[in-house]
């Protein structure tokens, strides 16, 4: 133990009378003794530990009310991204710590092994209801990424079960962001993010995204025409099918809107399309709506809003508002109706998956989604959203405003007239360098990221509206103005 963990009991407070300190706000002593221990001993996610190392120390975010989150000291941010595209219907929900707490009181933990409890039953027949088509049938487990492997486990068996066992490829998109498991792994389409672990699970082929911006780049030659370009984008997963042989893919995963990137919109027609292609060729659809599920889109399933009809939904996010982790892969009759019979069973499962608590406190989300009427208001608001942000292209460095719902990216450039983007070093630091710090010292936390072209994201909780989307447009114009006197 080191002495600034002996020093300061992080919850020690009596030194300092609380009437001083602001909202989430920390003494000095206790922050110090914070910072130190996160650098002892947090292995953060996503990040360079170089930064702790270096004595720099990381923002402790303490306190969060609706859209807003304090730092412990005391300092008081816009939450632009929801957490992580999460917290959709607001920070400081009472009501919903209140319903984990008297499940957890009555019965805090049972599998959904052989047995049932209420909160799983009642949530997966409410996922049921909202999902479209016929995917009535509900496999939870505790987040995103789980989701997805499910979603590869299973349709890898079903084709299995269909005498078919060669068919266990995987086709999607480029840059495309699908989990971090060995499987999921292998169906995200993030070169740097998968070397480090190769090999990977076998199967992954990757198509180009729906990226109009840069269609002209990819080759398409029809940057002048939207649906054209959608057309040829769906073509080239009917490509990849005919090359890989259409005996050997199992499954097409796609995101509704393409997080990693920068918010990819399909083009009028790609998805109608998309299903044509899977219908042929005897391939399952799946929908990854772990981002954009529960009213990002302004739909519980952004499936309904694109009239996508998937063979599987995997979803997560959303589901509870973060209140408490949960995932689950909804799935089409078809693909359920090989289990109905004998002794076939999915051997698969997570110990927390479909948790009581977890499962009741999403039931309590979605009720307060229907009572404020959180999937209307996004419908409303998001074409003002879009107005606000499309502003920012009065900027040199802003090449392009796109998404949809409650979920936009801006894409910087270096210049405006030719789509010229940053190279490495220039990106580094220009995101890390400069805007990541810049947007959350002028009070906005948001994404700045790097995995495709730079591009800064947005995903608000779903409770705000204009007078907020001003407040947004006003701190990125002032940090994107300032931002080419950085590069």
């Amino acid at each position: 133990m080191t002495m600034s963990e002996q020093a300061v009991p992080a919850h020690h407070h009596s030194h300092i009378p609380a009437s001083a300190l602001a909202p989430g706000e920390y003494s000095d002593a206790d922050n110090a003794s914070m910072q130190q221990k996160a650098k002892d001993h947090l292995w953060m996610h996503f990040s360079r530990q170089s930064v702790m190392e270096s004595g720099a120390g990381v923002p402790i975010i303490t306190k969060g009310q609706g859209h807003h989150i304090w730092d412990s000291t005391g300092k008081k941010y816009i939450d632009g991204l929801s957490g992580l595209f999460v917290v959709n219907a607001g920070h400081g929900r009472k009501r919903l710590a209140e319903v984990a707490a008297k499940q957890a009181e009555e019965l805090a933990f049972f599998p959904i092994w052989s047995y049932a409890h209420p909160s799983a039953i009642e949530l997966a027949d409410r996922l049921a209801a909202y999902a479209p088509g016929d995917l009535n049938r509900v496999f939870f487990s505790t987040g995103g990424g789980e989701a997805v492997e499910t979603a590869f486990k299973l349709a890898k068996y079903y084709w299995k079960l269909q005498g078919r066992p060669t068919k266990h490829k995987v086709i999607s998109r480029a840059v495309a962001y699908h989990g971090t498991p060995q499987g999921a792994l292998a169906i995200t389409g993030i070169p740097a993010m998968k070397e480090m672990f190769e090999p990977v699970t076998p199967g992954g082929f990757r198509v180009p995204n729906t990226n109009f911006y840069r269609a002209d780049e990819m080759g398409s030659g029809l940057g002048h025409d939207l649906e054209a370009f959608g057309l040829w984008a769906a073509n080239r997963i009917e490509e990849m099918i005919q090359f890989e042989g259409p005996e050997t893919v199992a499954a097409v995963f796609l995101e509704p809107v393409q997080n990693s990137g920068g918010c990819f919109t399909a083009p009028p027609g790609y998805f109608k399309r998309v299903r044509e292609i899977c219908d042929q060729y005897d391939v399952l659809l799946v929908a990854d709506e772990v981002i954009t599920a529960f009213g990002r889109i302004g739909n519980m399933f952004a499936s309904t809003t694109f009239g996508i009809e998937p063979d599987m939904i995997t979803c997560a996010k959303g589901m509870t508002s973060g209140y408490s982790p949960i995932g689950a892969t909804i799935v089409s009759e078809r693909i359920y109706e090989p289990f109905k019979h004998g002794d076939t069973a999915f051997y698969h499962g997570y110990t927390f998956g479909g948790h009581p608590v977890s499962s009741a406190v999403a039931l309590a989300n979605l009720d307060i989604f229907e009572e404020e009427k959180l999937n209307e208001n996004v419908r409303e608001n998001s074409p003002i959203f879009r107005a606000e942000l499309e502003q920012l292209l009065d900027l040199p460095i802003v090449g392009d405003v796109r998404g949809e719902g409650y979920f936009f990216g801006i894409e910087l450039v270096k210049d405006k007239g030719t789509k010229e983007t940053f190279n490495d070093d220039e990106s580094e630091r220009l995101l890390r360098g400069y805007l990541s710090k810049a947007l959350f010292e002028a009070g906005l936390y948001c994404r700045a990221d790097d995995r495709g072209d730079p591009v800064i994201q947005l995903a608000p909780p779903l409770t705000i509206g204009p007078a907020e989307f001003r407040e947004i447009g006003e701190i990125l114009h002032g940090v994107l103005s300032e931002a080419p006197q950085h590069l």
